[in-house]
């Protein structure tokens, strides 16, 4: 049974919806901004920050796909439930974490939670509200979460510099419980109309160790590199157990994720635009915040703040983008935003050393500005049609291949851009030494610092105006850096609307539904 949008149900439906996947969010982007305080509060390294962002994807996305299929089987509102009760309590353990080790282990946890959660949000949308209101809906619960997400940044920002770091994973707590509330009182479960209840063991087991090993071979890429026994048995167990689950899911008779989903080429085509988005739009937001605090001077509160177009633009425009969609179809809004969004990360890519947050309206501004009005008006119809794409019987799964990609790809951009930030890092520097100007010794230990990037500390070996020069070499070698790894971020979002203009020929206009049982 489905509601109308503006009925009482269906507004708490939305409520419970955004606050679980703003929570989710806001915990990514405020992180995010927050991450030069953590590494000083826990003595991280380079490294470790990488693990520590990419511990929860990795659990996130090894599971994404299982989480979306049960709440398919078991009922969404009950799965979508359990996955905000992990994802609070890992929350909470995150935010008392004493040591590197332990915020990882916890955002494993997070990420487990996750997994059950953030497919559930949009799955519950797509087959509670009625067909003709979902792009409206889905256009209201992107502008929302996306508003709320991106004031994460300012959040983060401030709670950073007065040293409260750890209150970005307490705030879960509240918001998490109130959702939980909303949805046992005032929300109906919804089920598959689907009678197969079988829960797919061996494809489930499949895929998510499937996932697993390619996360993390991946994510142990920056440190070890590609040659590394870690990373290539790693990679190489991924493909062959994701080969296997596909053998399964060809043969199974309960399958998790019917493989004839794919044939369904606008299901394929808004699929690989949201990898490649996705993966452009990490990649960019992680150096780009990585840059206006280490190098630039931002404070991590003025580095939140400079988001805020981005945020205002998705409040005002996310909607409104989605009722065009609903009304003209998606596709030319699935090629013109993510054009406009690269083109964005592009001008964002020509900014180098400025004089701070008074240069912020004519170096930055810029290319947020059109970095986020393409996101505004890709992210409603692009979510829009991967639900409007399947039947309703399968939107737990579309839910969760999509997020299962979008995490994906921020591991992807996340390790490969990290890796290959490391290695342009260390070229630049070793450019840039003067051969005569240090002793070996003084050399080695520079260039040990490049695994830290923009948080790279001149060696204490050196004499105080020895630092103050290799401290300017540090800056510009991250902003060389942070140039080439924006402009493929650029490219990477071009890549999608490739992927578009060959895949995606046509959208039916409002009715999106596919043949798919």
């Amino acid at each position: 049974m489905t509601v109308a949008l503006k009925s009482r149900e269906g507004a708490w439906i939305m409520t419970a919806a955004i606050m679980a996947s703003a929570m989710a969010f806001i915990d990514g982007t405020a992180l995010n901004v927050v991450l030069p305080s953590l590494q000083s509060g826990l003595h991280a390294t380079g490294t470790d920050i990488f693990w520590i962002l990419n511990a929860y994807l990795l659990m996130l996305a090894s599971l994404i796909l299982v989480g979306g299929s049960l709440g398919d089987k078991l009922g969404r509102k009950k799965v979508f439930m359990y996955g905000i009760a992990i994802f609070v309590a890992g929350s909470a353990l995150c935010g008392f974490a004493g040591s590197v080790f332990q915020l990882i282990l916890f955002r494993l946890l997070q990420g487990l939670g996750g997994a059950f959660m953030i497919p559930g949000s949009l799955s519950l949308i797509s087959s509670s509200i009625h067909e003709q209101e979902r792009g409206k809906a889905i256009g209201t619960w992107s502008s929302v979460t996306t508003a709320v997400t991106l004031g994460g940044p300012i959040l983060g920002g401030a709670l950073g510099d007065a040293g409260l770091w750890r209150y970005i994973f307490f705030i879960n707590l509240p918001i998490g419980a109130a959702a939980l509330l909303i949805l046992w009182k005032n929300v109906t479960e919804v089920r598959s109309t689907d009678e197969d209840k079988a829960i797919d063991i061996a494809g489930a087991i499949a895929i998510a160790s499937g996932m697993a090993f390619l996360t993390f071979g991946f994510l142990r890429m920056p440190a070890l590199g590609l040659a590394h026994p870690q990373v290539y048995l790693s990679l190489v167990a991924g493909i062959l157990l994701f080969i296997t689950f596909i053998f399964i899911e060809k043969k199974s008779r309960h399958a998790m994720m019917p493989l004839k989903l794919f044939a369904n080429r606008v299901f394929s085509g808004v699929n690989l635009l949201t990898f490649f988005l996705y993966a452009g739009l990490g990649a960019g937001m992680l150096f780009l915040g990585l840059n206006l605090v280490q190098v630039q001077g931002y404070s991590q509160l003025q580095s939140g703040l400079t988001f805020l177009p981005f945020t205002l633009l998705m409040i005002l425009l996310a909607r409104f983008s989605g009722n065009l969609a609903d009304k003209y179809g998606s596709r030319p809004f699935l090629i013109a935003g993510p054009a406009i969004a690269g083109t964005g990360l592009l001008l964002l890519s020509f900014v180098g050393q400025t004089a701070g947050v008074k240069d912020y309206w004519t170096s930055f501004f810029p290319g947020i500005f059109v970095f986020g009005l393409g996101m505004a008006l890709t992210v409603a119809p692009l979510t829009a049609t991967v639900m409007g794409s399947v039947s309703d019987a399968y939107s737990g799964v579309a839910s969760g291949v999509n997020n299962a990609l979008t995490r994906i790809s921020n591991v992807f951009a996340n390790a490969v851009f990290g890796a290959m930030a490391v290695l342009l890092f260390n070229h630049a520097l070793a450019r840039q030494l003067p051969p005569d100007a240090f002793s070996k010794a003084e050399r080695v230990a520079i260039l040990a610092q490049a695994a830290n990037l923009g948080d790279a500390r001149a060696p204490a070996i050196l004499s105080v105006q020895q630092q103050a020069i290799v401290r300017q070499y540090y800056h510009q070698s991250f902003i060389a850096v942070y140039s080439r790894i924006l402009l493929i971020s650029a490219l990477v979002c071009y890549a999608g609307v490739l992927c578009v203009i060959l895949l995606i020929r046509k959208v039916p206009v409002k009715d999106n539904k596919s043949t798919l049982p």
